[in-house]
């Protein structure tokens, strides 16, 4: 189930308040910068900082290299 467009616009990671990656198959939200992952669980995004994961190096490299080979843009600009 895809985020709604309007929804993704607002959406900011709750630590360092920075945009994040969206990556839909995967049902994740991606803040590069901490390495955190954020689930999102029937498409509601679980954006509490508890909940999040951090990335391994080889997770974070292979989160990084989807982004670009799919053209991902981060959610929003500050």
């Amino acid at each position: 189930m895809p985020l709604d467009a309007q929804l993704l616009a607002i959406l900011a990671c709750p630590e360092d308040r920075g945009p994040l990656y969206y990556f839909e198959p995967e049902q994740l939200l991606y803040n590069p910068r901490l390495k955190k992952k954020y689930r999102i669980d029937t498409g509601v995004p679980v954006l509490l900082i508890e909940e999040a994961t951090v990335a391994s190096a080889d997770e974070h490299a292979a989160l990084l290299e989807n982004a670009k080979v799919h053209n991902l843009q981060l959610n929003f600009q500050k």
